[in-house]
């Protein structure tokens, strides 16, 4: 009995933790699965070709919002190639609707609904044993062979513990994602999310997880992304495992969090200042700051604490924060959504993610979508297109304010340029709806861009915004070019280089003082020049903290051998005009 566990991924680099532990679950009991893990970047013929050469008795697909249309289409297919072989789906996307979704694919045999671990072990000893029918199995709606459909209603949520680890063949995952989960459910009733479905919160024990993190660190993982829906709503549960990982830290592995930033207390910031720079990184999921629709989605949010935890999180510079909005809330209409980003904006996070509510099937928000008149796309991943606030018109907007802030701000490549343009708008929001209204009206949108291209649409931008700032914008927009990377040729929107005699000059005091790169000691001046870069500016650099600038003109040496941990722009050190200045 061949039983194939099958994943559709987003990207290569995800993985799907879901299969796995079903897999390692049912191990456990002396039952073995294959699994085969595809991305929807690939072509259906060449998943076909290798599921057709698995030749499964039993297919189990895991099925959600990115991958549902691209799964539906090849169990079509797959059921005509393989027309003896039992089809089954599972996950957040069938579960929900698991006797219209059975109605709508034939092919399907069954559905597993929610958790599934114990309920896959139980499938698969009905088909291997037959030692009890379809019908005894709790937690999978299914076709007769009559043709009725019957669910034997949602199965109790197990205990957390019992799931085997997944990942003991970590070679496996060298270039990939490892997501893994120290806790389930979620004591938060956010309207739009699955999560607040699951009311019974659980935790895999603390030995358990403490062992099991100890063999990511081990093995020198890239990034362990927990799914724990709100890490710290148990908060010594959250302290434990950041202190492990912290005394533990190899120097490499990156662990990412999804938090709730108003519940971080003194005690949490005191571990957070002693970690590693790139150690960990937080996501906070803000959605909107505006009191009445935080009542509406029932999320009880102090927005004044989280931006005070965000501000003590950033005072060590050694963690990397996203922070994310939804549009499309009841109660938010444009207006208050640019207020809700200028709320999150003035805290300056690494990332600012504006996202767009997705309707997902078995929320609190699914059932109100008439209440709301909210209307929203009929394919996954089911996203908002109007609300009795937010009409179409005012989400293609939003959709260019997305755009330029994921270009502009969310890459970190120009920092130092928006914080001088930010200058003239009271609420950056208009910044990027007018940047985003420019690349339409010069038909730069629907085009994908090179970096140097970005930078000299955003100084053609600047150049019509404010025509008397020009030369000090060119300096600004060169400063955050070379601080990103030791360009090959100068950028036409830099200014015409007239200190290459001094910068010479430098370089060749360098070989002779090593006062600046002490680290390059074994090269010379050319090489120095070649590794490293010098710019000449009269304006002061809105990112550094320097009083330079202002009245007389100074160099910057760049160097890119060492990078912040959280922006990746390289070391800038300031050089006065005198190059041979002591004492700087």
């Amino acid at each position: 009995m061949r039983v194939l566990l099958t994943a559709v991924n987003a990207k290569y680099i995800h993985s799907n933790p879901a299969v796995y532990d079903l897999q390692a679950y049912a191990a456990r009991f002396g039952k073995k699965a294959e699994l085969a893990e595809f991305t929807i970047n690939q072509s259906r013929d060449e998943i076909l070709r290798g599921i057709y050469l698995a030749n499964p008795d039993v297919l189990c697909f895991s099925c959600y919002i990115w991958n549902i249309s691209f799964v539906r289409e090849l169990i079509s297919d797959v059921k005509k190639i393989l027309p003896e072989t039992e089809i089954w789906a599972g996950g957040p996307e069938v579960s929900y609707n698991a006797g219209k979704f059975l109605e709508e694919n034939p092919a399907v045999r069954g559905v597993m609904m929610g958790e599934g671990e114990q309920t896959f072990l139980e499938l698969m000893q009905h088909y291997e044993d037959r030692d009890r029918s379809l019908g005894e199995i709790r937690g999978i709606t299914f076709c007769t062979e009559e043709g009725e459909i019957l669910s034997t209603g949602w199965r109790e949520v197990m205990d957390l513990s019992e799931v085997p680890f997944p990942y003991e063949n970590l070679a496996d995952f060298e270039h990939r994602i490892i997501y893994y989960e120290s806790s389930r459910g979620c004591p938060f009733q956010c309207s739009y999310c699955l999560s607040s479905v699951d009311k019974k919160l659980r935790f895999r024990d603390m030995k358990l997880v403490k062992r099991e993190l100890m063999l990511f660190l081990e093995h020198k993982a890239a990034q362990v992304k927990f799914v724990d829906r709100t890490f710290n709503c148990r908060k010594e549960h959250a302290r434990e495992i950041w202190r492990f990982i912290h005394e533990n830290d190899n120097g490499i592995t990156n662990f990412h969090f999804e938090i709730a930033a108003d519940l971080l207390e003194k005690e949490d910031f005191e571990i957070f200042s002693h970690m590693r720079p790139g150690l960990i990184q937080l996501e906070i999921g803000v959605q909107s700051t505006n009191p009445d629709t935080l009542r509406e989605i029932h999320r009880n949010m102090d927005f004044a604490r989280v931006a005070e935890a965000v501000r003590n999180v950033q005072a060590n510079r050694n963690i990397h924060q996203h922070l994310d909005l939804i549009a499309g809330l009841p109660m938010e209409n444009y207006e208050s959504f640019a207020r809700s980003f200028q709320d999150v904006y003035a805290l300056q996070p690494q990332q600012l993610q504006l996202g767009f509510l997705k309707v997902l099937k078995g929320s609190y928000m699914h059932e109100h979508t008439d209440e709301y008149r909210c209307l929203y796309s009929s394919r996954e991943p089911y996203e908002v297109l109007s609300t009795r606030w937010l009409p179409y018109a005012d989400i293609l907007k939003l959709k260019s304010v997305e755009e330029m802030v994921e270009v502009y701000y969310n890459s970190g490549q120009f920092r130092a340029s928006l914080l001088a343009a930010e200058r003239g708008y009271e609420n950056p929001f208009f910044l990027y709806e007018k940047l985003g209204k420019f690349y339409e009206k010069k038909s730069y949108d629907n085009i994908s861009h090179n970096r140097i291209r970005r930078y000299e649409i955003l100084l053609e931008f600047l150049s019509e915004e404010e025509p008397e700032n020009v030369s000090e914008y060119r300096q600004i927009l060169t400063y955050d070019a070379y601080a990103r990377e030791n360009l090959k040729s100068r950028p036409a929107f830099a200014a015409v280089e007239e200190h290459r005699d001094e910068i010479r000059a430098f370089y060749k005091w360098e070989e002779e003082n090593r006062k600046y790169l002490p680290e390059y000691a074994q090269y010379d001046w050319k090489q120095l020049s070649k590794m490293t870069h010098m710019e000449y500016f009269t304006v002061p650099i809105p990112t550094l903290p320097m009083t330079y600038g202002q009245n007389n003109g100074y160099f910057l040496l760049f160097d890119f051998r060492c990078r912040d941990a959280l922006t990746y722009n390289a070391q800038c050190t300031v050089v006065p005009a005198d190059l041979t200045e002591q004492g700087v």
